[in-house]
């Protein structure tokens, strides 16, 4: 009688035991999930776009590029951008004029379209840009967000026209005149006579061998970012909640992880 009763405590301690340690588990691993934030699964999503489009090997700096790809969803989200494309076009003005510092991307192929010279404003600096501005005649370029318009015949030929998307820092660029265009002193040549790369009158221009094809690949309403530092800079399209949210990505992930907790779980529980 007294080993029965003794065999059956064993049993209840065991089973107790067990069933401690399955909500121990099924506790421990709620905090798991919610342990990644918002802000690291979105860092991981723009880390990963960064290198499958190989954009390092480029000099694109990889917190110019999350802010570009940050405004592109925003801007998405707001009815901006044409639902038909994915293409971003980052202008980093923080670079010197005589480096490659305009990217165009295609963020659903992960791949580098273009990576060439752009021209800032004459009165924006001279190699290195460090003053902006949004008023008519100032001859300086202007930061932030862009959507591209209509693409017309003008003095420079075949151009681009630009809406400013940021109130009170490039929102007067229609009215500015500022457009893409391709201009003989984006060049080489240029880089070799001055050590820096021509200026405009405040727009991004091109080299003229390539106008065309920048044109023809960022038209239609795509995203242009004009990087550079100004303390003073704020955007409502640089929210990256917001983004996130948009692209789905938290959503995304936090279920991957999910399935990959419950299949360790699962191991465990095998094992």
């Amino acid at each position: 009688m007294r080993k029965y009763i003794l065999g059956a405590a064993g049993v209840l301690l065991i089973g107790f035991s067990l069933f401690i340690t399955s909500w121990r588990s099924s506790v421990d691993s709620k905090p798991v999930q919610h342990s990644i934030s918002e802000d690291s699964l979105y860092s991981k999503y723009i880390a990963d776009l960064y290198s499958s489009a190989e954009l390092e090997q480029s000099g694109l700096n990889i917190a110019v590029f999350e802010k570009a790809v940050t405004g592109y969803y925003n801007l998405k989200n707001a009815g901006k951008l044409s639902s038909m494309k994915s293409i971003i076009s980052i202008a980093d003005m923080d670079r010197p004029s005589t480096s490659k510092r305009l990217w165009i991307i295609d963020l659903d192929k992960k791949t580098l379209l273009l990576n060439t010279w752009v021209a800032h404003g004459q009165n924006t600096g001279d190699d290195k840009a460090t003053r902006f501005s949004n008023v008519d005649d100032s001859y300086q370029s202007s930061l932030g967000f862009y959507v591209t318009g209509e693409v017309y015949n003008g003095k420079h030929g075949r151009s681009l026209k630009l809406d400013g998307m940021d109130d009170g820092y490039n929102d007067n660029a229609r009215k500015r005149s500022i457009v893409v265009h391709g201009a003989a002193y984006v060049s080489q040549g240029t880089i070799n006579a001055l050590g820096r790369l021509g200026r405009s009158q405040g727009c991004p221009a091109v080299a003229p061998e390539l106008a065309g094809q920048v044109i023809q690949t960022i038209e239609g309403k795509t995203v242009l970012y004009i990087n550079g530092t100004d303390q003073a800079y704020t955007s409502r399209y640089l929210n990256e909640h917001m983004a996130a949210s948009y692209a789905g990505i938290a959503t995304k992930t936090i279920t991957d992880t999910t399935k990959i907790l419950a299949s360790a779980q699962s191991l465990k529980v095998g094992i």
